[in-house]
């Protein structure tokens, strides 16, 4: 009997002497704009007990000894802290930090176990040093992406990244403050993620991670994915004035609605538009418009509960040269901007609600509710092959669409501790449904006169995922995450052309498990190796055909890769990966019919060098190489066509040398194959672009000038066969949209 009351004695005084420990808590917010910071490193000095503050900067340290402490705060972009507090028996200490902004130097950035599995980032600081005219061109700061326009700028760029020709969204990814970008089943090609409806000026960061490693990012998510964040709330009014060659004007400005007085009651609003008009460089004027608004509001329902709410609306018009054959220009026939079919162009509009739910329980557990709404009408008139199919009217097209987006993400996460090890576990439920009307494919003439109606219909497609992901740190250098995804489609076309009108439907689900291993040694060294499996979805119009079948084929990738900093100021991040795809069906918009295509694999190293010359002067180097090949292919037909195979940007930044700061950058992208047999070459291309910013309290200038050596260029090329007017037979050859000369803007920006 002494065994047991022995073991009762030891548990009692276990338990008085644990009841005599303190428990320290805080709150970190930032120290201008009084919001609460997330993600914030928090250390008690000398104890080795550090944590991460969660969605409303909070934190927790259980089971302290009665005794003062020292406790640090460290997060990018904010000075690093150091704060006293005394935590007392049997009682909960509170603190309140708040954090300020400061330059970043390379020497406070530390390898960290605790955010092993955090996505990479892309600041403010970093957009402001870019010769940026929209927000679909912030993606090139992701290293190794590449993106090229070919109608004009009204139009979704096409977006190149680890071997994929990814064509305006279709393997990777992209959302706006979560809500989606990407457009499933779009009259011009699946996947379709059109980010002009965001005002530049407005992006706080840009969360992005290639690889489908993310558990709770589903479709599209292949070669990657990229959140851009908008800001929460404005530090000042701002107006902003910029005009530049070829008749380029644009106008922004945004309106802090409630000031100080509403940041004291944790409340903030404000009103923002932008305006743009350029004829562009094109032989044939662009007549270029778009106009944005968005209005954000943030506040507290309570203690525990913030709520944000954005909507925004969004509307473009333009002409565009469209893609031109070598031939032409070799012949004289039209100029290097000139165009063979100058009724080329479209218009878009987009209308968006979003309004976000974070609720932090007393047990520390965190809700997220999501709800989500967009109305979106496109048309796009276009002319790839001129006159190969009909010789009188020529082969113009136009693709139209009005849809209803809708759809809500939710999570609850919880963290739990097991001795030494942290358990963070989230469950997931997500749900999207895409309504549209009268989705069209047409043969039209001069852009007024339609003669063909090709496709015509409506569709329904919905969405809805569960997801488990649990993030493990095991010690403080050894962290794992595992995670899965099933993801359910159904499918419904309403086809308007047949007689009578025919309604189909089709079904199918995918299950896709994550793993994710992470090994940090010291703050100087991490390793690590992600493997998952994706998908990317099929347009409706190829999915009902097949009744269901093969239409989510899946991706299975991984990387292999290691984050390595040897100096104070030299930060490397390396990775070999491969990436598997299924043989999958490709709706091709442009031509209204299904092309089926075999399994493909690609394989590559990624390497990205931050390096800090000077206490202001910072050098940056990104070279990504790729071997993408079709497999099962015949012998010298494995090529897969315009797919990146070298591609490489860099350059010096100046950030806060008194009121100077800017950028000169290059980008390089390799010669590619344009078709199967690597018998026709798209041509790469060395481009460099300039920005110098000079800043004082109330104002800034801003010189922004892309291709600075006026090197001629081709943005994006196609092996394409086409007839023009008067050939007796058409000719397979480079078709391509002609890269932008030396193109300078002046901007002035005025906050108060």
């Amino acid at each position: 009997m002494k065994f047991p009351f022995l073991t009762l004695f030891f548990l009692l005084i276990a338990r008085v002497t644990y009841a005599h420990l303190g428990t320290l808590t805080g709150t970190v917010i930032d120290g201008t704009t009084g919001l609460p910071l997330r993600s914030v490193t928090v250390q008690v000095v000398g104890l080795g007990k550090s944590t991460l503050t969660d969605e409303l900067g909070r934190y927790r340290f259980h089971g302290l000894v009665a005794s003062p402490y020292k406790v640090e705060f460290s997060h990018v972009g904010y000075a690093s802290l150091v704060q006293e507090t005394t935590v007392f028996d049997d009682q909960t200490t509170h603190i309140q930090t708040r954090l300020t902004t400061a330059p970043v130097t390379l020497n406070a950035v530390t390898v960290s176990a605790l955010k092993a599995h955090d996505q990479q980032l892309i600041s403010s600081l970093d957009i402001r040093l870019r010769p940026i005219t929209n927000s679909q061109e912030i993606l090139r700061i992701v290293p190794g992406l590449f993106i090229g326009q070919h109608a004009g700028g009204g139009k979704a760029e096409q977006i190149f990244l680890r071997g994929f020709d990814i064509d305006h969204g279709t393997d990777i990814r992209l959302t706006v403050d979560d809500m989606p970008v990407n457009m499933v089943s779009h009259a011009h090609g699946q996947g379709y993620a059109d980010l002009h409806f965001v005002i530049p000026e407005l992006v706080e960061a840009v969360d992005f991670k290639k690889g489908s490693y993310s558990t709770d990012k589903g479709n599209f998510t292949t070669a990657g994915w990229a959140n851009f964040r908008t800001r929460t709330t404005l530090d000042k009014s701002f107006v902003k004035l910029e005009g530049g060659q070829y008749g380029t004007f644009r106008a922004v400005a945004g309106l802090d609605l409630l000031g100080q007085a509403g940041r004291a009651n944790n409340q903030s609003a404000y009103l923002a538009s932008e305006y743009s008009y350029s004829d562009s460089y094109f032989e044939h004027p662009q007549n270029f418009k778009r106009f944005n608004i968005q209005g954000k509001y943030h506040g507290h329902l309570s203690p525990n509960t913030h709520l944000t709410l954005m909507a925004s609306t969004f509307w473009s018009k333009w002409n565009h040269s469209g893609q031109i054959p070598d031939r032409a220009v070799e012949s004289g026939l039209i100029g290097w901007f000139g165009s063979v079919d100058p009724t080329e162009g479209g218009q878009t509009s987009r209308t968006n609600i979003n309004a976000q739910f974070v609720t932090v329980t007393p047990r520390n557990h965190t809700v997220k509710n999501q709800f989500f709404y967009s109305n979106y009408n496109f048309e796009l008139y276009s002319n790839f092959t001129f006159f190969l199919n009909d010789s009188l009217n020529g082969d113009q097209i136009r693709q139209k669409e009005h849809r209803n987006l809708f759809g809500y993400n939710g999570s609850y996460s919880t963290q739990t501790s097991i001795g030494r090890s942290q358990w963070t576990t989230t469950l997931g439920a997500q749900y999207r449904q895409d309504i549209t009307r009268e989705t069209e494919l047409s043969h039209t003439r001069n852009r007024v006169e339609t003669l063909e109606r090709m496709q015509y219909g409506n569709i329904n497609e919905i969405n809805a995922a569960l997801y488990a992901d649990e993030l493990v740190q095991l010690t403080d250098r050894f962290s794992v995450n595992v995670g899965l995804r099933y993801d359910f489609f159904r499918s419904q076309y309403e086809d308007l052309l047949a007689l009578p009108v025919t309604v189909r439907h089709a079904t199918q689900g995918i299950l896709s498990p994550k793993l994710n291993l992470y090994y940090t040694p010291n703050p100087a060294l991490q390793l690590y190796l992600n493997t998952g499996r994706g998908f990317h979805s099929n347009d409706v119009r190829v999915v009902v055909p097949q009744n269901g079948r093969q239409i989510l084929p899946p991706a299975y990738g991984s990387d292999l890769g290691v984050i390595f900093k040897p100096f104070p100021k030299l930060l490397i991040n390396a990775a070999a990966w491969y990436l598997w795809l299924q043989q999958e069906f490709v709706y091709v918009g442009d031509e209204g019919v299904v092309e089926p295509s075999g399994k493909t694999r690609r394989y590559g190293l990624d390497l990205s060098v931050r390096y800090q010359l000077t206490h202001h002067l910072y050098a940056d180097l990104d070279l990504n190489t790729t071997k993408p090949r079709a497999i099962g292919a015949e012998a010298g037909q494995a090529y897969l066509p315009l797919a990146p195979t070298l591609t490489s940007v860099g350059g010096l930044s100046l950030q806060n040398a008194g009121p100077w700061s800017g950028s000169i950058r290059y980008r390089y992208l390799a010669n590619r194959p344009a078709n199967e047999d690597n018998s026709i070459v798209a041509k790469g291309y060395f481009v460099n672009d300039l920005q110098v910013n000079y800043t004082r309290r109330n104002y800034m200038l801003g010189l922004s000038v892309q291709n600075l050596f006026n090197v001629r260029w081709k943005e994006t090329q196609f092996a394409t066969e086409s007839r023009l007017r008067g050939e007796a037979e058409p000719v397979e050859e480079i078709h391509f949209t002609p890269g932008t000369p030396f193109f300078a803007r002046l901007s002035l920006t005025y906050v108060w």
